[in-house]
């Protein structure tokens, strides 16, 4: 069974960055899209950015021009570059990949913290 392994989450201050990963645990056959979810405690989780298999991205626009995805099809990873990173970025952050025949992947997630 493949999983996602996220790696790259931690405490941060205002201001500050970080860049999560995501890695498959074994070779996904035609990943249609990689994308990043966050949830914050008392809320639902919300899109923060996906990137198509051509490389087309799409932000919330609330890490519009702070935040960049990009992803490396060879490896099956997706990054996530956080940049000006504040409190309210605060939330687990989940890598999603979705495959040919709406076969999605869920990884378990990794804990962003931005201190004021």
């Amino acid at each position: 069974q493949v999983q996602l392994v996220e790696s790259g989450g931690g405490l941060v201050q205002a201001g500050g960055s970080l860049t999560l990963s995501c890695t498959a645990s074994r070779n996904i056959f035609r990943i249609n899209s990689m994308g990043w979810y966050r949830q914050a405690p008392g809320k639902q989780r919300e899109l923060v950015a996906v990137i198509a298999d051509g490389g087309s991205t799409n932000y919330a626009d609330s890490v519009k021009g702070r935040f960049t995805i990009s992803r490396d099809n060879a490896k099956n990873t997706v990054y996530l570059q956080m940049n000006s990173l504040k409190p309210e970025d605060t939330a687990v952050y989940y890598c999603n990949y979705m495959a040919t025949y709406g076969i999605t992947y869920w990884g378990r997630g990794t804990q962003v913290t931005v201190s004021s």
